[in-house]
């Protein structure tokens, strides 16, 4: 095969990595994945173990001489949040880093090709084990498969709370193996434990299998799970202890008990469900995981080698990336950015968006890096967790818990070029308001952004030119029926709608109007 390849399929010249030490320009996404620098040692089965948490692997090229791979998976998308997911948290396979990009192909065409036995049958083996018509187990015993009318509602117990471990912390580990529709916290025995409703069955018999014994954090709280005999959880109020991922509207019910009386009774529940760390004072709120890096997941007996999703060589811990970072600091270390572009207001008003930023320090001789000081620890996690790996100005952003405790405002006469910012007292904190609305409206970051307080006098073309005016596809645009001062507006790209938030939150419509402008989970 050569070069001239129609582009549709893919060659195994290695073309793609030549191109890309010419720091060529970055492929547009593809379903098609090319991996670089992989173990000659490595297996089919822990390359397709890369790409098993974000969606079906549908083919597999291994080019091992060269030390290179190519994944194609189900869908774009899937291939995108995989893409996404370890550009800022390098995946490693036997210790050592593997990196991966968009290859130009958009399919892998590998039926004429030699050696492609081994790559098949690694295939065949996941999608049996995906179909659940292979037990897992090795076994006669029936814990491996998808049992008829097995719950979707794992019961989760924490055992070896050495640091706490947050609703939000939770979401984010189990999200990994499927959509979280609902969770719920409580304490019973003195234990620290948790109910989480999937959406499918399948996802949480995944979740159980792999992360089963695991630890979230090096050498403590330990993740014990089972089914529960529940099929549904019934959440009443969004807040710190429970909440209903698909209903935003409910109330936070501060202090009322997050389980009905009857769940209640089923767990031997108190009515009034407390955090293990409610009192715990100067106790860290999370510890830095971003995107849950360096979980290990075991072995898929029968069919696949270790399924590592993990950046660290430190097996079956969930080793934190910038773990030099103190646990419970709100400074985050904001890295990749264009240095010709970013602002100190610019990443006020981005990072804003997950929390309160007092001072923000671009540095003064390394401009792409930055400085981030949150209100808490926990919006400096939410930040970090929802920014990081994502584009703007045409870099992918990444951020890591700081070593600083603080951001240090520069000393009078000290030379800045404006480059340090404090923000501590500025009326834009969408946060300062306990119980404030917004809590219950943070959201990743989406190619559809939530506008709000939008005069009567402004029209749809008004707004849409507004965006247009800012460097946007507007691909679509509405107000909400009932109430015209708030609109959805759709743009052409997740990095579009950063960069028109960043740009026109708290633009000035006229008639003392600013509008507000934030993510949104809907689309048009």
């Amino acid at each position: 095969m050569n070069s001239s390849t129609p582009s549709t399929g893919v060659y195994a010249n290695g073309n793609d990595s030549k191109k890309f030490k010419r720091d060529r320009p970055p492929c547009s996404p593809s379903r098609v994945l090319h991996l670089r620098k992989i173990p000659c040692d490595v297996t089919e089965a822990e390359i397709i173990s890369l790409g098993l948490p974000f969606g079906r692997v549908t083919n597999l090229l291994m080019l091992k001489e060269k030390r290179q791979a190519f994944l194609e998976m189900a869908s774009e998308e899937a291939a995108v949040t995989m893409v996404n997911y370890y550009t800022p948290f390098t995946p490693h396979l036997r210790s050592q880093p593997v990196y991966i990009q968009y290859s130009n192909h958009r399919e892998l065409k590998t039926d004429n090709l030699p050696n492609q036995a081994r790559a098949q049958a690694a295939l065949q083996a996941v999608s049996a084990v995906q179909s659940g018509s292979l037990a897992l187990s090795g076994g006669p015993s029936n814990e491996g498969t998808v049992l008829p009318g097995q719950s979707p509602v794992l019961r989760i117990i924490i055992e070896n709370l050495f640091y706490p471990v947050t609703l939000e912390v939770l979401h984010q580990i189990f999200s990994k193996f499927g959509t979280v529709l609902k969770i719920i916290t409580f304490t019973k025995n003195n234990q620290f434990q948790a109910l989480l409703q999937y959406a499918d069955p399948v996802n949480a018999h995944y979740a159980k299998m792999a992360l089963d014994g695991q630890n979230i954090y090096n050498a403590c709280c330990t993740l014990r799970i089972d089914f529960s005999k529940l099929t549904s959880l019934n959440v009443k109020y969004n807040n710190d202890k429970s909440r209903d991922f698909t209903r935003l509207d409910l109330p936070t019910g501060d202090g009322q008990p997050s389980l009905e009386p009857a769940m209640a009774a089923a767990f031997g529940a108190p009515g009034i469900i407390s955090s293990p760390y409610a009192g715990a004072a100067g106790f860290a709120p999370a510890i830095g995981f971003p995107q849950a890096t360096g979980l290990s997941v075991p072995a898929v007996p029968g069919a696949l080698g270790p399924l590592t999703i993990t950046s660290s060589a430190v097996t079956g811990r969930m080793a934190i990336p910038g773990a030099s970072g103190i646990p419970g600091n709100s400074v985050l270390l904001v890295t990749n950015l264009n240095p010709d572009l970013i602002t100190p207001h610019g990443l006020f008003i981005l990072f804003g968006v997950y929390g309160d930023v007092h001072r923000v320090k671009i540095m003064f001789n390394k401009k792409e890096n930055a400085l981030v000081q949150m209100a808490d620890a926990n919006q400096a996690q939410l930040a970090m967790n929802h920014l990081s790996g994502q584009r703007l100005y045409g870099k992918v952003l990444r951020a890591t818990l700081s070593k600083h405790q603080a951001v240090q405002l520069p000393r009078e006469g000290q030379e800045d070029q404006g480059l340090t910012k404090d923000f501590s007292n500025s009326p834009l904190h969408r946060f300062k308001k306990p119980g404030s609305k917004n809590f219950q409206n943070i959201f990743p970051p989406s190619a559809t952004l939530h506008l709000s307080n939008i005069p009567p006098s402004v029209t749809v073309d008004g707004l849409k030119n507004l965006f247009i005016e800012a460097g946007c596809s507007v691909k679509a645009f509405k107000f909400f029926q009932k109430d015209r001062k708030m609109a959805l507006i759709q743009l052409g790209s997740v990095e579009e709608a950063i960069q028109a938030l960043i740009e026109l939150h708290n633009h000035d419509l006229g008639e003392n109007h600013h509008l507000r402008v934030s993510f949104s989970k809907s689309t048009i």
